[in-house]
């Protein structure tokens, strides 16, 4: 999943170089924590927040093949 998520995010950015996926793993849920530059967090997040909210939602399909949970948290 962390692998999924780096690929969207790169092929969406200008600096894909500076894009950081760190996956922090719970009992039931995993956390995917999403970095980018300052200048390519809109890009990430789109407009009215729709480009995350479909990466979200890929997430939760891909998680329910697999069984696990997915949230994704885009940092600053």
């Amino acid at each position: 999943m962390k692998d999924l998520v780096e690929k969207i995010a790169k092929s969406l950015v200008d600096n894909p170089e500076q894009v950081v996926v760190t996956e922090v793993d719970g009992e039931q849920t995993t956390v995917l924590e999403l970095k980018v530059a300052p200048g390519d967090l809109g890009k990430v997040i789109g407009r009215q927040g729709r480009t995350a909210r479909c990466i979200r939602t890929l997430l939760g399909a891909a998680g329910m093949k697999l069984k696990k949970r997915f949230v994704l948290e885009i940092l600053e």
